[in-house]
């Protein structure tokens, strides 16, 4: 799929259209401004394809290169950069506002696991029939939440009329 999106983007010999170009040669010099023909006759006599590099500039760039070797250096950069980032995970955990306290317990040691493998925790409370108009009570239970995390975590609250969570983000060392 990348080979796709690099060589779509990027327009080689016969696909440059335009009358002059300015050229560089395979060593990193330039030979000035001239047709495609000659910068394709020249590329030729190499065994290497012309690269248009810098469509927007005036003129445009084009370079004689291996556009197999490019192509394979631009792919092997976008998988270092992809390797090297890292995913950011929500995990989700509802409460309600009548949780027991042995049911809070459980939820908060599982928060505690997330946040330890550095995951984004997402703390929802989730209110039924006339809690709705009583969501304070829930509301205290995602405070106690969000103070028992504070050391490690910090917490971003939402307390909407709809939707009432926390976020909870691991504190970087």
């Amino acid at each position: 799929m990348e080979v796709l999106i690099i060589t779509e983007k990027i327009r080689i010999n016969e696909k440059i259209k335009g009358k002059e170009f300015r050229i560089i040669s395979s060593s990193g010099e330039q030979l000035g401004v001239m047709s495609v023909n000659a910068a394709l006759e020249l590329a030729r006599q190499e065994g290497l394809d012309l690269v248009e590099i810098a469509a927007t500039a005036k003129p445009p760039v084009c370079k004689i290169m291996d556009f197999g070797k490019y192509r394979y250096e631009q792919m092997r950069k976008a998988k270092e950069a992809k390797k090297n980032q890292k995913q950011t995970i929500v995990k989700e955990i509802k409460v309600t506002a009548r949780i027991d306290s042995h049911d809070l317990e459980t939820k908060m040691s599982q928060i505690k696991k997330f946040l330890e493998k550095e995951n984004k925790v997402k703390v929802t409370l989730v209110l039924f029939g006339r809690e709705k108009m009583h969501s304070t009570l829930g509301v205290d239970t995602l405070d106690e939440i969000a103070d028992k995390f504070a050391e490690i975590a910090e917490a971003d609250k939402k307390y909407n009329d709809k939707q009432k969570h926390v976020i909870l983000s691991p504190k970087k060392n």
